[in-house]
This record gives C-alpha cells, structure tokens and sequence, in this order.
C-alpha cells in the first residue's frame, strides 16, 4: 500500500563529485550541497583530494555517473596519466560521463585563462573562488540543478572585457615564444624557463586554442604569434 502523501514529491537522489586539495573548502561545498531543498534531493557525494584520486574515481567502472562535478584548476597532478589539473579531469569526464554538469573553480584572474577555460571545457558553472560565499554557491548550485550556467561575478566582468582587450599572455608564455622562435626544442626549455616540460607543452596547446590555430604546428605558433604582437 502507498502511505505517501498525495501532494508529497519523490525524492530526487544525485551523485556529486568533489575534487579539491583543501579539505576545509571540501566540508564548505558539501555543508551547503546537503542544504540545498533537502525534502527534494537526496545528495550522495564523493570526494577526492588530487588529480590522482580524481581520475581513479572517474575511471572507476563501478562508479556511478555523476551529475554534477565540482573541480579546483590547480591541484597536485597524475603526470603519470598525463593528469595534470581540474581541466583535464573535466575533459576526462566529458568522456566517461558525457551528461555530467561540471563546475569548474579557481583562483585564476587573468582574462586569457579563463578565456581558454570557456573554449577549451565550456563549464556549466565557473567560479573564481575570492567570489564564492556560502549563499552564492548555493545560486549557483540552484542554477546548475536548473540546467542554467552559472559565472561568477568576477568571471562576468572578464567576459565583458574581452571584446575590447587585446589578447595577452604572461611572461612565461612570452619566454616560451622566445625559445621556440630561436629554434630551441620544446624538450630544452625548461633549461631557459623555469617550469616543467608538461607545463610548457599545455601552455603551448592553450595558446593554440586562444589564436584559433589548435591543430598547428609549434613553427605556426610562433608565426601567428608574431602577427597578434605578442612575440617581438
């Protein structure tokens, strides 16, 4: 016999990813998940900690799919899976779980990282984490559950500076210009700028994906970086 209340809703049950290095701000995302219209939802949420437990979890063929996935940029990377942020986990789960939302987090404020950001992975939600309070991430959370996306304020303001700001890029980028236009090989520039070999090869990509020439040749990098003005 059905005891429930004719005008009672069933209760929804969503699995959530959480990937972050900071246990503290873990406990902040999962206090106000758990919140969120509790007669409706029933929340099932699993953690991680770095890109390795993110990508074992992912991977996992006994995971469940998530619906919805909250992911720090920066944390400790899998190089060995060539793992080496919260966006290549976004793309992983793109692939293994291509209807799960993802909500990408970070405290990036340069206007070309989160221009790659946006082409590169297209995120449901994306926070810049000096604008998250509780009750923002509970808007945004209720946003995504609604199929809406979701940019934090100060993502909004970088978005409508675009169309009037050049393109730009930091000086590592510029110092990895400079080798490759000298010829030097990609394998011998971390002798000139400070960073590892697989951090300069995803600097290289996400420069190709900002100038529209994804698929080109490091030769071609080099050359339409200098027709934008940004090698000299």
């Amino acid at each position: 016999m059905n005891t429930m209340p004719q005008n009672a809703k069933a209760v929804i049950a969503k699995n959530i990813l959480i990937v972050d290095d900071h246990p503290f701000i873990i406990q902040g995302y999962k206090n106000a998940i758990t919140r969120y219209l509790p007669a409706e939802y029933e929340f099932v949420i699993t953690q991680a900690k770095d890109c390795k437990e993110g990508y074992e979890v992912i991977t996992n063929p006994e995971t469940e799919p998530f619906a919805i996935a909250f992911l720090d940029i920066s944390m400790p990377v899998y190089e060995e899976k060539g793992i080496f942020s919260g966006e290549d986990l976004a793309k992983l789960l793109l692939e293994y779980m291509p209807n799960c939302k993802i909500i990408l987090l970070t405290m990036y404020t340069e206007i070309l990282k989160i221009k790659t950001i946006i082409k590169t992975i297209n995120p449901n939600g994306l926070v810049i984490k000096n604008d998250l309070t509780f009750d923002e991430l509970l808007f945004a959370f209720d946003k995504i559950i609604k199929n809406e996306k979701y940019y934090s304020q100060s993502v909004l303001e970088m978005l409508s500076q675009m169309q009037h700001v050049t393109i730009e890029i930091d000086q590592f980028d510029k110092k990895i210009l400079f080798q490759l236009s000298k010829g030097t090989k990609v394998a011998d520039i971390p002798q000139y700028v400070p960073i590892s070999s697989s951090a300069i090869q995803r600097r290289m990509e996400d420069m190709k994906v900002l100038l529209d020439i994804k698929d080109a040749s490091d030769v071609e990098l080099v050359k339409v970086a200098k027709s934008k003005g940004l090698l000299l």
